[in-house]
């Protein structure tokens, strides 16, 4: 029994977040410097949206990070927390989310981050491992 249902799914059932471990290498480059790169990152693929990799924060720069106030929310996931990257001078608003406290349904997620890809320099993805 949860105690902690993600709301969305009794709404939409068929809908899928699906959480996997993979061994596939995550870089992530921003103004030069390489603020994250894992070996044990986890991949969504979840209904309706490309896949993403999120990264346990011991593997990301998280002094480069400066948290915001800033929230979202998912009915599938829960409520997001958000960071801006700073090296020197350059910044990226809200790049970088995470759930600190996911619906249980997604409870893996939990010390993970993930990172827009449209607001880092790129994300590096070798995944050579998993096929």
């Amino acid at each position: 029994m949860t105690t902690n249902a993600a709301p969305g799914f009794a709404q939409y059932p068929r809908h899928r977040v699906d959480i996997q471990s993979s061994t596939a290498k995550v870089e992530v480059e921003f103004a030069g410097c390489v603020i994250a790169s894992t070996h044990n990152p986890l991949r969504v693929d979840e209904s309706r949206h490309e896949v993403v990799f999120y990264l346990p924060r011991s593997d990301v720069r998280m002094d480069l990070l400066t948290a915001t106030r800033h929230t979202s929310y998912c009915p599938f996931k829960g409520t997001a927390r958000y960071w801006t990257i700073k090296v020197e001078e350059r910044r990226a608003e809200n790049a970088v989310w995470a759930y600190d406290e996911p619906y249980d349904e997604a409870l893996p997620l939990r010390g993970y981050v993930a990172f827009y890809s449209d607001r880092v320099d790129r994300i590096v993805i070798d995944d050579k491992a998993d096929r």
